[in-house]
C-alpha cells in the first residue's frame, strides 16, 4: 500500500520553519478529523507546523516529540517513525520533549496532549510524511550538487548516494536542503519495505534513565529557587475561613505564606522548611456541604438509583425480552473511587518576571496548562513559555482539565514574585487530588433453554468524568457520558436485546480520567459477567465468549491466542485455577488468563498470558513493555487500591494504607502479539489494563466457586 501526503505551501513552511544553526528544520500540518476542535461550526483554527524536525551540521537528527514522556516510550517510537522515512543512522537520532505551541497539537482535537493512548497513532502519518520530506529535500540537495537528477540518488543510514559512488552526509547537505521548498506531495513506504518500524528498539532514553541524567520537574534547579507547599482543605468543597501564620513564619527557612484560591500556601527556602511551616499554620475551614460525605452512603444511593429508570445509552429491540428467559441472573457490582498516585508527586517550577513567565512541568495538557498559567499570572498565554519535562508516571492525573497543581503553581509565583517549585505530597494528592470515580452496576441477563443469551439489561451509576469541563459539549449527550458507558453500550459481543442506562449524581468529589477510562469497570463487569453466564448455561467460559464473537474476528483471535498460550483446558498443580477475560478499547484488543491460588487466604497471581492485537506494531518492545507495566498497575486495583470517604474526608494517605502492587506479588507475565490485519497502529498504554481484574475474579470463582462482585478483591474473605 502506498501513501500520498500533502503539505504545505513554500510560503507557510518559509513562515514557521528556519535554518536553525547551519542544520535543516522541518514543520508541517496535516489535516485531521478535527473532531472536538471545529464541532458545532467552530471556526477553523489557522494552520500551524505541529512537528519539527532537526537535522544538525554533524549528522543529528533531533525529533521534537510533541507528548510527554511518562513512561509509555513515546521518546523512542515517534523518532521511529521519522527514521523509517527519512533513511537516517538510528544511531545518531535523538529526541527532545516539546514545549507547549499550537504547531504541536494534537491533529484530531486541536489542543497539545497525551492521552488516550493516542500518541503513536496521532502522529503515523504525520511523522512519517516530515521524515519523507526530509529525506526528498536531502537528495534534492545533493543532486543539484552533483548536478545530476534526483531520481539517481538515494539515501541510506544518514548519507545520499549519487552516481558514481558519490555520497554526501545528511550533516553537509542540511543547510542547502533548509533552503529548497518543501515538496507538495511525497510517498510513503508500504508496511513490507519497513526497516524500522516493527524492529525491536531499546529506548533512547534508557542510559540516562539508569545513571540519572533525566530532569524530572521534582530535579528542577534555578536560582535562587524557593519551594512551596499548600495547605488543602480537608474536606472537598472546604474553603479558608481564617488563619495564623505566624508559627509557620516562625520556621527557620520560611519565606512566604500566601493565602492562594484553594488553600494556604508556605513558600520557603528548601522542601523540609515549607513542609514545617505548613505543619505549623493554624487555619480554620468552612467545611461547606461535603463534611457529612461517605463511602458507605454514596454506595446505599447508588444501588438504590441502579433499580430506578434512567437516561438509555442503549435501547434494546425488545425490551420485553427479559421476561421470556429460562433461566435470569441478577447480579450487583460495585468498584471504589481511586486514586493515580504516580511515583512522581506532582509539581510545578515557575519562574514569574512580570510582563512574562516560564514553567517547567511534566504536563499532559500542555494547552490547556498554559491557558490556565497565563490566567493565573494575569499574562497573554504567548507570554508564558511552558517547558514539558519527563514525568514519573501519570496515568490521566497530569491531563487535568482544571489544570489544579499548575494553577497553584502560579498563583503562589505571581504573589511571592520569586522562582518557586510547587510540590503536592503523596499525601496531599491522595487525601486531596483527583479520582476514578466510584461505580455500581446492575446487571439482569437472560438464557434460554439452550443457554443463550436473550437480554440484557444493564444499570449504571457512577460521577461524570466529563461534565463541567470543555468535552462535555461533545462527549455528553442527552444525559450520557459516552466515558461512562464504554465497554458495555458497545460491547464486541453479539448480545440481543442490550439495554444500557446510566445515572450520573453530582458530588463535591473531584473526579478524573484514569489509566483505561470507563473501561476501568465496565471490563470488570462484562467479563465476570460473561464467565457468569457461561457457567450457568453449563458451558466452557472460551466456548460460551467464541460464540458471541463470531462477528468480531479480532477480538477472537486475542481470546484464542490467549487461552492457547495459557494451555487453557490442560491440568494445573493442585490449589491453582485459571480465569480468563477479553476487552476491546482505544482501538486495540486484550485478552488475558490468569494462574491464582490462595496462600493462607490471600490471593496470588502466579502467571498472565496476554494477548495483544494493537494493530500495526511500531516498537515490540515498548509494546510489551507497556502490557506488562499495564497488568501490574492493574492489579493494584484489582486487589489492593480503594479510595474511602468518612466525615467528608478521604481515610488513605500513602502507599502504607492506599496499597499497590508490590514487588514480591508480580506475576510472571508473557506477552503474546496477534497478527493483525490493520495497517497502523492503535492504542498500547491502556487497553491491557482492563482485562486483568476480571481474569483474576475468574480464576478465584473457578478455585473457589465463589463469584467476585466488588473491588478490590483483597477485601473478600476467599478461605
Amino acid at each position: 500500500m502506498k501513501i500520498v501526503a500533502k503539505s504545505v505551501s513554500r510560503r507557510t513552511f518559509l513562515g514557521s520553519s528556519a535554518v536553525i544553526a547551519g542544520g535543516l528544520v522541518i514543520g508541517f500540518w496535516l489535516p485531521g478529523r478535527q473532531r472536538l476542535a471545529h464541532a458545532q461550526g467552530a471556526p477553523k483554527p489557522p494552520i500551524h507546523p505541529n512537528a519539527f524536525l532537526r537535522i544538525g551540521k554533524d549528522g543529528t537528527v533531533t525529533v521534537m516529540v510533541k507528548n510527554l514522556e511518562f513512561g509509555q516510550g513515546v521518546t523512542t517510537a515517534l523518532p521511529m517513525l521519522v527514521a523509517e522515512e527519512l533513511e537516517c543512522d538510528w544511531g545518531r537520532v535523538r529526541a527532545q520533549l516539546a514545549p507547549a505551541a499550537p504547531e504541536y497539537a494534537h491533529t484530531a482535537f486541536g489542543m497539545q496532549m497525551t492521552g488516550g493512548s493516542m500518541s503513536v497513532g496521532d502522529s503515523w502519518t504525520q511523522l512519517r510524511t516530515v521524515g519523507a520530506q526530509a529525506r526528498t529535500m536531502l537528495v534534492a540537495a545533493a543532486a543539484a550538487q552533483w548536478k545530476v537528477g534526483a531520481d539517481a540518488c538515494r539515501a541510506e543510514k544518514g548519507f545520499v548516494l549519487g552516481p558514481g559512488g558519490r555520497k554526501a552526509s545528511f550533516g553537509s547537505l542540511a543547510e542547502a536542503a533548509g533552503k529548497l521548498p518543501v515538496p507538495q506531495k511525497v510517498e510513503l513506504k508500504a508496511p513490507k519495505d519497513f526497516k524500522v518500524i516493527g524492529k525491536p528498539t531499546r529506548r533512547l532514553d534508557a542510559a540516562e534513565r539508569v545513571d540519572a541524567r533525566t530532569v524530572f520537574g521534582m530535579d528542577m534547579k534555578r536560582p535562587n529557587l524557593h519551594t512551596a507547599l499548600v495547605a488543602h482543605p480537608p474536606v472537598f468543597g472546604a474553603k479558608v475561613a481564617s488563619f495564623d501564620a505566624r508559627k509557620a513564619m516562625a520556621v527557620r527557612g520560611v519565606a512566604n505564606v500566601v493565602q492562594i484560591s484553594n488553600g494556604v500556601a508556605v513558600v520557603a527556602k528548601d522542601f523540609w522548611s515549607a513542609k514545617k511551616g505548613r505543619d505549623a499554620l493554624e487555619i480554620q475551614w468552612d467545611p461547606g456541604p461535603g463534611a457529612s460525605l461517605s463511602t458507605d452512603g454514596l454506595r446505599a444511593e447508588y444501588l438504590e438509583l441502579a433499580k430506578k429508570p434512567g437516561p438509555m445509552a442503549k435501547k434494546p429491540a425488545d425490551a420485553a425480552a427479559i421476561k421470556s428467559a429460562a433461566k435470569t441472573v441478577v447480579a450487583e457490582y460495585e468498584v471504589p473511587f481511586l486514586a493515580h498516585a504516580p511515583m512522581e508527586p506532582l509539581n510545578c517550577t515557575v519562574e514569574y518576571r512580570g510582563d512574562s513567565a516560564e514553567l517547567w512541568v511534566g504536563s499532559q495538557f500542555q494547552t490547556v496548562d498554559q491557558a490556565a498559567a497565563a490566567k493565573a499570572l494575569g499574562l497573554a498565554p504567548e507570554k508564558v513559555k511552558l517547558n514539558t519535562l519527563p514525568a514519573g508516571g501519570g496515568f490521566g492525573r497530569r491531563a487535568n482539565p482544571a489544570s489544579d497543581y499548575v494553577r497553584e503553581a502560579c498563583e503562589i509565583a505571581r504573589a511571592v514574585k520569586v522562582p518557586v517549585k510547587t510540590v503536592w505530597t503523596r499525601e496531599d494528592d491522595i487525601r486531596g487530588g483527583y479520582y476514578r470515580p466510584m461505580y455500581v452496576h446492575r446487571v439482569e441477563a437472560g438464557l434460554d433453554a439452550k443457554g443463550a443469551i436473550v437480554a440484557w439489561n444493564h444499570a449504571i451509576v457512577g460521577q461524570s468524568i466529563i461534565a463541567g469541563t470543555a468535552f462535555e459539549p461533545f462527549l455528553v449527550k442527552e444525559g450520557i457520558d459516552e466515558t461512562s458507558v464504554e465497554g458495555v453500550s458497545d460491547s464486541p459481543y453479539d448480545i440481543p436485546n442490550l439495554a444500557v442506562t446510566l445515572h450520573s449524581p453530582k458530588s463535591p468529589v473531584p473526579s478524573l480520567w484514569w489509566r483505561s477510562v470507563g473501561h476501568t469497570h465496565t471490563a470488570f463487569v462484562m467479563e465476570t459477567m460473561m464467565d457468569e453466564l457461561a457457567a450457568a448455561a453449563g458451558e466452557d467460559p472460551v466456548a460460551f465468549r467464541r460464540r458471541l464473537l463470531a462477528r468480531h474476528p479480532r477480538v477472537l483471535a486475542a481470546l484464542d491466542l490467549a487461552a492457547a498460550r495459557a494451555g487453557w483446558g490442560t491440568p494445573l498443580p493442585a490449589g491453582r485455577a485459571r480465569g480468563i477475560a477479553v476487552h476491546e478499547s482505544f482501538g486495540s484488543v486484550c485478552a488475558q488468563v490468569a494462574e491464582v491460588s490462595l496462600e493462607q487466604g490471600a490471593v496470588k497471581v502466579h502467571r498472565v498470558v496476554a494477548a495483544f492485537d494493537c494493530g500495526l506494531v511500531v516498537n515490540p518492545m515498548t509494546v510489551e513493555a507497556q502490557v506488562q507495566g499495564a497488568i501490574a498497575f492493574g492489579l493494584s486495583a484489582a486487589l489492593h487500591s480503594a479510595i474511602t470517604l468518612k466525615d467528608g474526608r478521604v481515610q488513605q494517605s500513602n502507599f502504607h494504607d492506599y496499597t499497590v502492587l508490590r514487588l514480591a506479588e508480580m506475576p510472571k507475565v508473557e506477552v503474546h502479539i496477534v497478527a493483525s490485519a490493520m495497517d497502523k497502529p492503535t492504542g498500547v498504554g491502556e487497553p491491557a489494563t482492563p482485562p486483568i481484574a476480571p481474569a483474576v475474579a475468574n480464576a478465584l470463582f473457578a478455585l473457589t466457586g465463589k463469584r467476585a462482585r466488588a473491588l478490590p478483591l483483597g477485601k473478600t474473605k476467599w478461605g
